[in-house]
């Protein structure tokens, strides 16, 4: 039977943590769960650790302080590896991505190699977002489409679904994004590699719990990433 992993980072999740796990691990015995947790103040890797002790299928990684999204999933990408996962996912913490679409994305990547949780390809699928930050989420992905030629219509998205070896042919070491640009980045280096890209209509509603990890410094990565993304392509230094 293939293995899934989700991996989920988390920094100051208490509130959310303990039920996203229940609702994971729900579909069924091959699914798996890893929190990356950066030394989170409100304790939500005390709460994982305690969950751990008991289910095998629930995993950790605690890490010394906040280091960022994107080394997160990498230290999470190595581990599934590492242990010979099939399917690797990204889910944030929050429920802003819906556990239940677990196995909506299992069924869609038979015929594809990454799946991607789209809150843009059939139509607009965003609760609770105030106005100025969606605008910024939509225009930060057709800027995406248009720079880079990536043709997906949500390459920000941070709920997706790999296949082993996507992940096995990128060289992990050699990411230094994290955010948005993070999110680019990857997709896109396996675009490029011939990987098949699929989307998968979501919808995404705002965090229930505490608050935005969203800041200047995120943007402004992910809006430079592109053009790196592409000069690199152009002189085949991907």
């Amino acid at each position: 039977m293939p293995k899934s992993l989700v991996i989920t980072p988390t920094y100051n999740e208490a509130k959310n943590i303990e039920q996203l796990i229940a609702e994971v691990l729900s579909h069924g015995t091959d699914v798996h769960i890893l929190v990356v947790d950066d030394n989170s103040p409100d304790r939500t890797g005390e709460i994982v650790e305690r969950l751990k002790a008991t289910n095998d299928r629930i995993h950790l990684i605690r890490r010394p302080r906040k280091l960022g999204l994107g080394t997160a999933y990498v230290a999470g990408f190595k581990f599934a590896l590492e242990r010979d996962y099939d399917f690797i996912f990204e889910m944030d913490a929050d429920f802003s991505h819906n556990p239940k679409e677990v196995p909506n994305f299992l069924q869609r990547i038979d015929g594809c190699d990454i799946v991607l949780g789209s809150r843009y390809s059939n139509g607009v699928r965003v609760m609770n977002w105030p106005i100025r930050r969606l605008i910024l989420s939509y225009t930060a992905n057709l800027y995406t489409r248009v720079i880079t030629g990536l043709p997906v219509r949500d390459a920000t998205s941070g709920f997706k679904c790999f296949k082993r070896r996507v992940l096995q042919s990128i060289d992990l070491e050699n990411i230094r994004s994290n955010g948005y640009a993070f999110q680019i980045e990857v997709v896109f280096l396996a675009w490029k590699k011939g990987f098949r890209v699929c989307e998968l209509p979501i919808v995404f509603v705002d965090r229930r719990h505490g608050v935005s990890k969203m800041s200047r410094r995120i943007v402004y990565e992910a809006a430079f990433m592109v053009w790196k993304l592409k000069f690199r392509s152009m002189f085949n230094r991907l």
